[in-house]
């Protein structure tokens, strides 16, 4: 008896002594290609969902801004929203079109692209016309020069304000009476607006300017 219970303590302690030797499941072969792939898939996802917020991100503020959430309201205008084309027919029959931009005179765009409509001598407004029904006095001296005559016809001929006492009088003092038309005007006393564009511009044989 007491030499089976020896060869069963020793048969325990064998049991216990290899169960102590086994390796740890973690240390396994299987078990660590296990928890690499397990890593590899948590780093995998992790770059997904990444790159999936970097893209809801980047479309999200593209709809915004396509939307014009970030347009600026009292954003300065573009060259385009200030922008006219007029066509200027000579006596000859010749077409030109140029632009013009809104806030400048008539003459000017003329002299900017050298199109000949002779001299042109302004004093100050005359009048102002700030309703239908009134029309503030100035008291400027206008116009002092005749030769800028041109006719308008078109386009926004009508946001330009109407003749003046003066501008009438140096356009009969200087052109014949059948000369002047409805649409005859100064240039120097034509604003171009926006509501101009392709409006058209004839011009007349010019009066000679250069007698000494």
């Amino acid at each position: 008896i007491r030499l089976k219970r020896i060869r069963d303590l020793e048969s325990n302690d064998l049991a216990f002594s290899n169960a102590t030797a086994a390796p740890s499941p973690l240390e396994t072969g299987d078990t660590r290609e296990t928890i690499s792939i397990m890593a590899l898939r948590l780093l995998a996802s992790k770059r997904l969902a990444s790159a999936a917020t970097s893209s809801l991100s980047r479309s999200g503020a593209n709809r915004f801004a396509s939307s014009g959430a970030l347009t600026d309201p009292n954003a300065a205008p573009t060259v385009g929203d200030v922008t006219v084309k007029l066509n200027f027919i000579d006596p000859s029959g010749a077409r030109r079109q140029v632009p013009g931009l809104v806030g400048k005179n008539l003459h000017e765009i003329c002299e900017l692209h050298g199109i000949d409509l002779g001299p042109a001598s302004n004093g100050g407004p005359v009048e102002a016309v700030r309703s239908d029904t009134w029309t503030e006095p100035l008291y400027g001296e206008g116009p002092t020069s005749g030769f800028d005559h041109v006719l308008l016809v078109g386009n926004g001929v009508e946001t330009a304000p109407p003749r003046n006492h003066v501008e009438m009088r140096m356009l009969n003092h200087y052109w014949d009476d059948d000369e002047i038309f409805p649409e005859s005007r100064l240039a120097s006393q034509i604003t171009l607006t926006k509501a101009m564009d392709g409006m058209t511009v004839y011009v007349p044989d010019r009066l000679c300017d250069d007698i000494p």
